[in-house]
Protein backbone atom coordinates (compact mmCIF):
# COMPACT_ATOMS: atom_id res chain seq x y z
CA UNK A 1 0.00 0.00 0.00
CA UNK A 2 2.80 2.46 0.86
CA UNK A 3 4.11 2.18 -2.72
CA UNK A 4 0.75 3.14 -4.23
CA UNK A 5 0.96 4.72 -7.73
CA UNK A 6 -0.61 7.92 -6.39
CA UNK A 7 2.13 8.16 -3.75
CA UNK A 8 4.81 7.80 -6.42
CA UNK A 9 3.19 10.52 -8.57
CA UNK A 10 2.92 12.99 -5.67
CA UNK A 11 6.54 12.34 -4.70
CA UNK A 12 7.55 12.99 -8.31
CA UNK A 13 5.75 16.36 -8.31
CA UNK A 14 7.30 17.22 -4.93
CA UNK A 15 10.76 16.45 -6.32
CA UNK A 16 10.03 18.78 -9.23
CA UNK A 17 9.05 21.57 -6.81
CA UNK A 18 12.17 20.99 -4.71
CA UNK A 19 14.39 20.84 -7.79
CA UNK A 20 13.10 24.24 -8.93
CA UNK A 21 12.98 26.01 -5.54
CA UNK A 22 15.62 24.27 -3.44
CA UNK A 23 15.44 24.32 0.35
CA UNK A 24 15.17 27.26 2.73
CA UNK A 25 11.70 28.60 1.91
CA UNK A 26 8.59 28.58 4.07
CA UNK A 27 6.40 25.48 4.18
CA UNK A 28 3.47 27.38 2.66
CA UNK A 29 5.50 28.14 -0.48
CA UNK A 30 6.12 24.45 -1.10
CA UNK A 31 2.47 23.65 -0.33
CA UNK A 32 1.18 26.15 -2.88
CA UNK A 33 3.64 24.99 -5.55
CA UNK A 34 2.84 21.30 -4.99
CA UNK A 35 -0.88 22.12 -5.16
CA UNK A 36 -0.22 23.86 -8.49
CA UNK A 37 1.59 20.77 -9.80
CA UNK A 38 -1.32 18.54 -8.75
CA UNK A 39 -3.76 20.91 -10.44
CA UNK A 40 -1.74 20.87 -13.67
CA UNK A 41 -1.74 17.05 -13.56
CA UNK A 42 -5.51 16.91 -13.11
CA UNK A 43 -5.28 15.17 -9.74
CA UNK A 44 -8.11 15.95 -7.34
CA UNK A 45 -7.08 17.29 -3.95
CA UNK A 46 -8.15 19.52 -1.09
CA UNK A 47 -5.76 22.20 0.14
CA UNK A 48 -5.78 22.70 3.93
CA UNK A 49 -8.71 20.32 4.31
CA UNK A 50 -10.47 20.85 7.63
CA UNK A 51 -11.01 17.63 9.55
CA UNK A 52 -13.62 17.66 12.29
CA UNK A 53 -13.55 15.25 15.19
CA UNK A 54 -16.68 13.09 15.37
CA UNK A 55 -17.74 12.87 19.01
CA UNK A 56 -21.05 11.43 20.24
CA UNK A 57 -22.78 12.12 16.95
CA UNK A 58 -21.46 15.66 16.59
CA UNK A 59 -18.75 17.04 14.32
CA UNK A 60 -16.46 19.28 16.36
CA UNK A 61 -14.09 21.71 14.69
CA UNK A 62 -10.89 21.23 16.69
CA UNK A 63 -8.63 23.07 14.27
CA UNK A 64 -7.20 20.09 12.39
CA UNK A 65 -6.15 21.02 8.84
CA UNK A 66 -4.50 18.62 6.45
CA UNK A 67 -1.98 20.31 4.14
CA UNK A 68 -3.12 18.23 1.15
CA UNK A 69 -5.71 15.49 0.97
CA UNK A 70 -5.17 13.85 -2.42
CA UNK A 71 -8.04 11.94 -4.01
CA UNK A 72 -9.47 11.28 -0.51
CA UNK A 73 -6.84 8.55 -0.25
CA UNK A 74 -3.49 10.15 0.56
CA UNK A 75 -2.69 12.63 3.34
CA UNK A 76 0.33 14.81 2.53
CA UNK A 77 1.94 16.82 5.31
CA UNK A 78 4.61 19.28 4.22
CA UNK A 79 7.42 20.43 6.46
CA UNK A 80 10.41 22.74 6.21
CA UNK A 81 12.20 21.63 9.38
CA UNK A 82 15.64 20.48 10.50
CA UNK A 83 14.41 16.88 10.79
CA UNK A 84 11.19 14.90 10.90
CA UNK A 85 10.31 14.17 14.51
CA UNK A 86 7.95 11.78 16.25
CA UNK A 87 5.46 14.61 16.75
CA UNK A 88 5.29 15.06 12.95
CA UNK A 89 4.63 11.34 12.50
CA UNK A 90 1.92 11.45 15.19
CA UNK A 91 0.34 14.42 13.40
CA UNK A 92 0.25 12.48 10.12
CA UNK A 93 -1.31 9.43 11.79
CA UNK A 94 -3.99 11.61 13.41
CA UNK A 95 -4.85 13.21 10.06
CA UNK A 96 -4.93 9.84 8.30
CA UNK A 97 -7.36 8.46 10.89
CA UNK A 98 -9.59 11.56 10.78
CA UNK A 99 -9.68 11.51 6.97
CA UNK A 100 -10.00 7.69 6.86
CA UNK A 101 -7.08 7.74 4.44
CA UNK A 102 -4.98 4.57 4.31
CA UNK A 103 -1.75 6.18 3.11
CA UNK A 104 0.23 9.27 4.08
CA UNK A 105 3.39 11.18 3.33
CA UNK A 106 5.54 13.61 5.22
CA UNK A 107 7.61 15.69 2.80
CA UNK A 108 10.36 17.74 4.44
CA UNK A 109 11.65 20.31 1.96
CA UNK A 110 14.45 21.50 4.25
CA UNK A 111 16.93 18.96 2.88
CA UNK A 112 19.54 18.98 0.13
CA UNK A 113 17.87 16.08 -1.72
CA UNK A 114 14.13 15.62 -1.23
CA UNK A 115 14.49 11.82 -1.19
CA UNK A 116 16.15 12.30 2.23
CA UNK A 117 13.08 14.16 3.55
CA UNK A 118 10.35 11.64 2.73
CA UNK A 119 8.49 9.45 5.22
CA UNK A 120 5.71 7.16 3.98
CA UNK A 121 3.04 5.72 6.21
CA UNK A 122 0.35 3.10 5.69
CA UNK A 123 -2.39 2.16 8.11
CA UNK A 124 -2.65 -1.60 8.33
CA UNK A 125 -5.87 -3.57 8.60
CA UNK A 126 -7.70 -3.31 11.93
CA UNK A 127 -6.66 -2.14 14.43
CA UNK A 128 -5.21 0.22 11.78
CA UNK A 129 -1.73 0.36 13.24
CA UNK A 130 0.64 2.76 11.46
CA UNK A 131 3.69 1.46 9.64
CA UNK A 132 6.34 3.99 8.54
CA UNK A 133 8.68 3.51 5.63
CA UNK A 134 11.59 5.57 4.39
CA UNK A 135 12.05 6.05 0.68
Amino acid sequence: MYNHPLTRRVIGYAIEVHRRLGSGLLENTYKQCLAHELHLAGISFQLEAQMPVHYKGVNLNCGYRIDLLVENLLVVELKAVEQILGVHQAQLITYMKLAKAPIGLILNFNVKMLKDGIKKCALTAPPRSPVFYTS
